[in-house]
């Protein structure tokens, strides 16, 4: 029997039925896990020798935590910039310049810090031209997170964005696992402290000529996605559903004008849909600095490692790779196998990270200051991939780049000063260093039982 729907109803129904998403596929998952990786390994490994090479150039603790703070005001002020770029220019040339980044910065860092350890540069000399090596991490490698975030978000639907968005952030946690496991193995003669520095300039050499050949091009079609009213699955647009670079929240967004796909408005830090995750994550992110600022310098002293800093990337690369073994258990475990909206990672997690800090200050020993840093690690590896998913699930699907810059943005902030003013405050006063760490975890669960949006209303599909 024929139909008695008339054929503008039914084209008028296919209009608007969303096109399905496709996952990504698992060489480019792989691709992009593997970017942030040899980025997340090399500078651990990096954190792991820092200590220990400030100790041997005979440098005060804060004045080593203060080298980064300018790569990091850096990261704050172009991680949004690169992320715009990015809707613009496509997402693997942000990732290839991020890359790059990382590749000279880090030479040029071991470089430095070489010349400084055989005497060949001051002190002084060594930490200001460290520092200005590290800053073109700031200027160049913020560039490659936004993008893969981006790339992710803007592929995966919404009921799945937390888990697929803790996925990429595991690859920081594996490669938080790897840098210190194998910071110390390479501690050999000739480059001594600096050899982790070179090893890690080589393999990021070999990540970006992966990226390169193996992922596909991505520039942005806005021409295809600005479709005229009466062909909405013409060839172009339907080409562009079938990367899954769009789905059913800019879905009718397509049929308006390029220009206005172009010209999207600027996402702002503090506006209504954003304002409670981007100061949940700057809280909370400033406790998480202030603890990985002082870890390495307590082992050193809990230790009794100070007069053979040689000896001091083991026991903290032990500790930091403990800690990030816990930080993969909460996203790839926890995370998933509960299926933990972005709130309720985002408050278990920060409480859980004020009861691991509180065990790490009391901790005397390897074993108890690792156990410490674990749980931790544990509660903010639940957390920053909470409000990471929650200021995504926030904005549009349109607005993914720009709230990628933001979320890079505001993790980069936490590391301008806290860090240092975690050092501080530990060489001034242990117990008023982890009572402020404490006390902005207990600040960032009030506030978020206040403020963050309920998991039911976030991760609808729609």
């Amino acid at each position: 029997m024929a139909s008695s729907t008339p054929p503008t109803e039914q084209a008028s129904d296919l209009a608007q039925t969303p096109p399905p998403v496709r996952a990504i596929s698992r060489e480019r998952m792989a691709l992009l896990f593997i970017v942030m990786l040899v980025t997340a390994a090399g500078n651990t490994a990096m954190q792991s020798v820092m200590p220990s090479i400030g100790t041997a150039l005979e440098i005060d603790d804060v004045w080593i935590s203060l080298a980064y703070t300018w790569s990091a005001l850096l990261w704050v002020i172009c991680a949004p910039f690169w992320a715009r770029r990015s809707d613009k220019r496509g997402r693997k040339a942000m990732m290839a310049l991020g890359m790059l980044g990382f590749i000279v910065s880090m030479g040029l860092c071991g470089l430095v810090l070489w010349f400084g350890l055989t005497g060949l540069l001051t002190a002084v000399w060594t930490l200001f031209l460290f520092a200005v090596a590290r800053s073109l991490y700031g200027l160049f490698g913020s560039a490659a997170p936004p993008a893969v975030q981006a790339y992710v978000a803007s592929r995966t639907p919404r009921s799945q964005r937390t888990q697929a968005l803790s996925l990429v952030a595991s690859s920081f946690g594996l490669g938080t696992v790897l840098g210190p496991a194998l910071a110390p193995l390479m501690v050999i003669p000739g480059l001594g402290l600096t050899g982790p520095f070179v090893a890690f300039t080589l393999v990021g050499v070999a990540a970006l000529i992966m990226l390169r050949l193996r992922l596909p091009n991505d520039e942005p079609q806005f021409a295809a996605k600005g479709r005229t009213f009466d062909a909405p699955f013409s060839a172009g647009s339907n080409s562009n559903h079938g990367d899954g670079s769009d789905d059913e929240e800019d879905h009718a967004e397509s049929h308006a004008p390029a220009q206005a796909q172009e010209e999207q408005p600027r996402l702002r830090y503090f506006e209504p849909r954003l304002r409670p995750w981007v100061i949940a994550a700057l809280a909370g992110g400033h406790a998480q600095a202030m603890l990985m600022g002082i870890v390495g310098f307590l082992v050193l002293d809990r230790m009794n490692l100070r007069d053979t800093p040689l000896e001091g990337a083991g026991p903290v690369g032990i500790v930091l790779m403990c800690g990030a073994i816990a930080t993969l258990l909460a996203q790839w475990g926890i995370i998933p196998k509960l299926n933990l909206g972005p709130r309720a990672a985002s408050l278990s997690g920060i409480t859980i990270a004020a009861i691991g800090t509180l065990v790490f200050a009391f901790a005397q020993d390897l074993h108890s200051i690792a156990l410490g840093y674990s749980i931790a690690s544990l509660g903010f590896g639940l957390f920053r991939p909470g409000t990471t998913a929650g200021t995504s699930l926030a904005v549009t699907r349109a607005e993914q780049g720009q709230a990628s810059g933001i979320v890079a943005s505001v993790a980069g902030a936490a590391f301008i000063f806290a860090p240092a003013l975690g050092v501080l405050l530990y060489n001034f006063n242990e117990t008023v260093a982890f009572s402020t760490i404490i006390a902005l975890c207990i600040t960032v669960f009030a506030y978020g039982m206040r403020a963050l949006d309920a998991d039911e209303k976030l991760t609808t599909d729609r």
